[in-house]
């Protein structure tokens, strides 16, 4: 028997909070319907059921676990997408690829029923560290990035072969600035060479890149946007490294921009419920009524 997804990807949606079911060869329903958006019913059940919300979930480091501080670019997003999509951090700070790989079933199970809508995948600012500088423990060769990148996308394609998943290259690295950073947290003893360098991390964002192209998914070349720009180091990056308000503006359009290319843009999607405008003070319930 036919059930609604929780997943819009069947659902034409209107701005009045209601949308209209399409027939596809796996969801064959006989003829179209038309349910409030903020309701998904199961064919004979007698209560309606919420409909959950599609996700954005943002899976990174640090960068992404500090984008939803005061100006960042996860808090911008959830805003862009407020009563429409719920955006949802996973950011670990100081995390590479290797270690981001034993989070992939605690985070995204195959089993999970109601999988997200779309996955960043922010990762190789720190794979890109230097061996014999201050930060080699997070060192991960540059073939196996790639390839960890590689089967995190391909567990997230196991989840659910509908999930948009979005990777995002490391940003550049300002030399003189990571060696200022050191200078402030080591003093003296801080080294002279910086732990991270512009062509070094290039060169994982280019396997980032392909990696994308391998796959025919959508990729943010963050490292080569930033350095579009004149006096990127000091606009774009903080310490050398994360971002400012500006460089988390940068991710934030590119992200928004990836998302509306593939059919997830924010104004045409509707409210979850019901605008306020459409509920009638006098008769509440009617706004929460399928129309027929």
């Amino acid at each position: 028997m036919a059930t609604f997804d929780t997943i819009n990807r069947d659902l034409l949606f209107d701005k009045e909070g209601w949308c209209d079911r399409r027939e596809t060869a796996l969801h064959p329903i006989g003829h179209s319907q038309r349910i409030p958006l903020s309701f998904v019913f199961e064919s004979g059940a007698e209560e309606p059921m919420e409909m959950v919300r599609p996700q954005f979930i943002l899976f990174g480091d640090s960068i992404t676990e500090q984008s939803f501080r005061p100006g960042g670019w996860g808090a911008a997003l959830a805003n862009t997408y407020s009563r429409k999509a719920d955006v949802i951090v996973r950011g670990y700070g100081g995390y590479n690829t290797r270690w981001a790989l034993f989070l992939l079933n605690h985070l995204f199970s195959p089993s999970c029923t109601a999988p997200p809508a779309a996955v960043t995948i922010f990762f190789g600012a720190n794979d890109a560290a230097l061996l014999g500088r201050t930060s080699e423990r997070q060192y991960v060769p540059l073939e196996e990035y790639k390839e960890n990148l590689r089967k995190i996308v391909k567990h997230l394609k196991e989840c659910s072969a509908t999930i948009l998943v979005v990777l995002i290259t490391p940003p550049p690295v300002d030399e003189e600035g990571r060696k200022e950073y050191a200078r402030s947290v080591y003093g003296e003893k801080a080294m002279e060479l910086p732990e991270r360098t512009n062509d070094n991390t290039g060169a994982y964002a280019r396997q980032c890149v392909e990696l994308a192209k391998e796959l025919h998914i959508p990729c943010i070349d963050l490292w080569s946007k930033m350095q579009e720009t004149a006096q990127w180091q000091k606009k774009f990056l903080s310490d050398g490294l994360h971002l400012t308000e500006e460089g988390n503006a940068v991710v934030h359009k590119e992200v928004v921009r990836v998302l509306t290319d593939h059919h997830l843009r924010a104004e045409a999607m509707s409210y979850d419920f019901p605008h306020h405008s459409k509920i009638n003070g006098d008769n509440p319930e009617k706004a929460f009524e399928p129309k027929s």
